[in-house]
C-alpha cells in the first residue's frame, strides 16, 4: 500500500472509530411489547441512535432507579400514578421540558391528565404513552340498556352480571352514583362517606351477581357462554370476546371509564436526554404508534393512531371510544396512604354480607 492510500485508510479508520465512540445510545426501561423490534429498527435507521431495551414493571423501575439514584437508564415508562410518590421520596426523575415534546401528536385530554397527575412542586414529570381502561362489557342483544356501572344492579339482570371485588369496582360505582372519589382522596372522612354509600349499593346488588370474577379467562368464559350479560371489565377483554361474538363489546360507561396511563419519564441522571425526547416524539407519530398498539395490545396517546391499526381493532376502538368518551375517562391519580386499607375493609364486608 502506498503512503497516500495508507494515510487515507488511517484517516478513514480514525473517523469511523470516532463515530463509534460518539454514537449515542438510548437505554430504555419499559414494559414488554412497548418497544417492538421493527420500531427500534426504524428509529435507529432514521436517527443513528442505538436503542437498548430492558423490560420491567412499576415496582422494578422504582427499585432500579432508587438503587442508582436515577442513573443507569435514559428513559423509563412508569404508570402515571407511580411517579410523584417516588419522586418525592427518592428524587429519581428530572422535570419534563414540554417545549421538547410534540404535543400536537397527542390526545389533549391525556396530556392534561398526565400533567395533573405527575405534577410535583410546579414541575411535570410524565408524558402519556400507552393507556387502557376498565368499564363495561355488555351483550348488547340481551342487556343493551346497561349504560353505567349501577345499571348492573337493575332487577332484570338478577343472577346475570359479574365484577371483581377490587378497588376499581368501588371507584366505578362511586362515579356512577354521582360522587367524585378522586377529589375526596385528600379528605379521609369524605372518602369514607363515599365508600359507605357504595358499600350499601354493592350489598343491595348481590342478588344480581353470578360470580365475583378474579381471573380474566374466568370472566370471558362466563360472557361467552351467556351466563353473564353485563360485567365490569377491561377494554381489551371486551374486544377479545367481540371477535367471536359481534353482540358483545366493551362500552365506556356514561359516568366515565376508569383509565390508566403508562408514561414516559426521564431519570435524573439520564445521559441521553435529547435522544429520549427524540424517541418520545418518534413513537407518537400515528403510523409508528399503530405498530406499538399491534405489539402491546393497547392503544397509545397518539392522536389518530387508531386509523393505522388493523381493521378489526380500528372498528372496535372507534365503536367503544367516540371522542367524548375518551375525554370523559377518569384517570387514576396516586393513591394516598391509608385509603387502600379502608377500601379493603369495605370489600371484605361486601363479600361477607348475606
Amino acid at each position: 500500500m502506498n503512503s497516500l492510500k495508507l494515510t487515507v485508510a488511517l484517516a478513514t479508520g480514525t473517523l469511523l472509530s470516532a463515530q463509534a465512540v460518539n454514537a449515542e445510545t438510548l437505554r430504555l426501561l419499559t414494559w414488554g411489547g412497548y418497544a417492538p423490534q421493527e420500531v427500534i429498527d426504524q428509529f435507529e435507521k432514521e436517527t443513528g441512535i442505538e436503542v437498548k431495551v430492558t423490560k420491567s414493571n412499576n415496582e422494578d423501575m422504582i427499585s432500579k432507579l432508587r438503587a442508582t439514584r436515577g442513573s443507569g437508564f435514559d428513559l423509563v415508562q412508569p404508570s402515571q400514578d407511580r411517579i410523584t410518590g417516588a419522586q418525592r421520596d427518592f428524587g429519581i426523575y428530572q422535570p419534563i421540558d414540554m417545549s421538547k415534546v410534540d404535543t400536537a401528536l397527542l390526545i389533549p385530554s391525556m396530556v392534561d391528565a398526565t400533567k395533573k397527575n405527575t405534577a410535583l412542586d410546579g414541575e411535570v414529570y410524565g408524558v402519556p404513552h400507552i393507556w387502557g381502561t376498565s368499564g363495561l362489557v355488555i351483550n348488547t342483544k340481551d342487556a343493551g340498556m346497561i349504560k353505567d356501572y349501577t345499571d348492573l344492579c337493575n332487577k332484570q339482570y338478577e343472577g346475570k352480571v359479574s365484577y371483581r371485588l377490587k378497588r376499581p369496582t368501588l371507584i366505578g360505582f362511586a362515579f356512577a352514583m354521582g360522587e367524585d372519589p378522586f377529589a375526596a382522596y385528600s379528605d379521609p372522612a369524605k372518602y369514607k362517606a363515599i365508600l359507605d354509600k357504595v358499600e350499601a349499593k354493592l350489598v343491595e346488588c348481590k342478588p344480581n351477581v353470578k360470580a365475583y370474577w378474579s381471573g380474566g379467562d374466568e370472566l370471558l368464559n362466563l360472557v361467552r357462554s351467556g351466563e353473564v350479560v353485563g360485567a365490569m371489565a377491561w377494554d381489551a377483554g371486551g374486544w377479545k370476546v367481540n371477535r367471536d361474538n359481534a353482540d358483545i363489546n366493551f362500552v365506556a360507561p356514561a359516568s366515565g371509564a376508569l383509565g390508566w396511563i403508562d408514561t414516559f419519564a426521564i431519570p435524573r441522571k439520564s445521559k441521553a436526554v435529547d435522544a429520549a425526547y427524540q424517541w418520545i416524539n418518534f413513537v407518537n407519530q400515528p403510523e409508528v404508534a399503530a405498530k406499538i398498539t399491534e405489539s402491546a395490545g393497547n392503544f397509545t396517546a397518539s392522536k389518530g393512531a387508531d386509523n393505522f391499526v388493523n381493521d378489526t381493532a380500528k372498528a372496535q376502538f372507534q365503536t367503544s371510544f367516540p371522542q367524548a368518551d375518551i375525554d370523559n375517562i377518569k384517570w387514576y391519580p396516586t393513591v394516598p396512604a391509608g385509603l387502600e386499607e379502608m377500601e379493603g375493609l369495605v370489600l371484605d364486608r361486601v363479600k361477607a354480607a348475606n
